[in-house]
């Protein structure tokens, strides 16, 4: 549901108020979902990823939640007094860090990813409520903003979009691999350091002939 409503909210913005900061929306936006496809193609394709923190990619649920609830609300609650509109704010990055934690709870994701996931998603709505906070109210009262976040979240609930899918094509086009890289697989190889690395000081004291004391 998170995508569509965060399109939905820049046609508000272009509809309401202007081009320019419903673009300001979409660029971050877009700069948020970057943050989350590169981190999966890097696994994906080529096994990138922080095995101590178990972190194989930003959870791209988390991040879009935190990101799009909170600037839906903020916009609802434009024409309310300032105390208000931060409390929506605080409500919707509240949602979304439900979400995330909803993931890790569904092991669909480890704390790591749904952390980096939730700050990225923050992060770009924060941004976007501080460059749209002394904004007057436009065009759109909050009541048709609100009746259509209904709507939209009634005919999107259950649909289920593969991005998941299109991401792991994506890495295996760009990568060259036939397989995408796996998790469990991954978290149970360990690198092993060659023998032909070891300190130069160790092959030296190997190589050396044993020293003789004098009497």
């Amino acid at each position: 549901m998170t995508l569509p409503l965060a399109f939905a909210i820049a046609l508000w913005l272009a509809l309401g108020y202007s081009w320019r900061m419903a673009a300001g929306w979409l660029l971050l936006l877009g700069a948020a979902i970057g943050i989350v496809t590169v981190t999966k193609l890097a696994f994906l394709g080529w096994g990138v990823g922080v095995r101590e923190l178990d972190f194989t990619g930003v959870s791209g649920h988390a991040m879009l939640s935190t990101a799009v609830y909170p600037v839906a609300l903020f916009l609802m609650l434009l024409p309310a007094r300032p105390p208000i509109r931060l409390l929506g704010v605080l409500l919707g990055l509240a949602a979304g860090i439900a979400v995330g934690l909803s993931r890790v709870v569904l092991s669909a994701h480890s704390p790591s990813e749904a952390v980096t996931g939730c700050l990225t998603g923050a992060l770009a709505a924060l941004l976007f409520v501080r460059m749209a906070w002394n904004t007057e109210p436009g065009r759109l009262s909050a009541l048709p903003v609100a009746v259509s976040m209904l709507v939209l979240a009634v005919l999107m609930h259950g649909v289920h979009v593969p991005t998941q899918r299109w991401v792991t094509h994506l890495a295996l086009k760009v990568s060259g691999h036939d397989r995408p890289f796996i998790r469990a697989k991954w978290k149970a190889v360990r690198d092993v350091r060659p023998a032909a690395i070891e300190p130069l000081s160790q092959t030296l004291n190997t190589l050396a002939p044993p020293q003789t004391s004098k009497v």
